[in-house]
């Protein structure tokens, strides 16, 4: 079977409170392309980093959950200094950087992976929804 379907364009991330995960994910890095109302007094917001083609759409938070693993994966071309600028800005990132051969362990979906190849790191926005960072 084949579809017209061309692109994924989005993934959805649960937000509390839109114009504070705006502040996060533009701190990133992210260009925010699209704000305006949508349904019933909410608020159809997407983001997207730099060099993507696929973005974030911030979902209503109110009573859905939040702090998940999103399962989103970004990139970075030194995950070192990634990491670096995160902790001074005080972004919600893991202690140390996951690499092969090291002792820390990282959860990926249902699984702990120790070592993983390539270096990772997870950062957490304001409502705690996971994204991983690998370089």
């Amino acid at each position: 079977m084949t579809t017209r379907i061309g692109r994924l364009h989005l993934a959805m991330v649960p937000a509390s409170d839109k114009d504070r995960s705006i502040a996060f994910y533009e701190s990133l890095g992210f260009e925010k392309r699209a704000d305006f109302p949508f349904g019933d007094g909410a608020r159809w917001v997407e983001l997207f980093p730099p060099d993507g083609t696929a973005g974030i759409y911030l979902a209503p938070g109110e009573g859905n959950a939040t702090g998940v693993q999103t399962g989103i994966v970004l990139t970075t071309d030194d995950i070192d200094a990634t990491h670096a600028e995160l902790e001074a800005a005080g972004v919600d990132v893991d202690t140390e950087v996951a690499r092969e051969g090291a002792p820390t362990e990282i959860r990926l979906g249902t699984a702990d992976v120790v070592g993983p190849t390539p270096a990772m790191v997870y950062v957490r926005d304001p409502d705690g929804n996971a994204l991983l960072v690998v370089g």
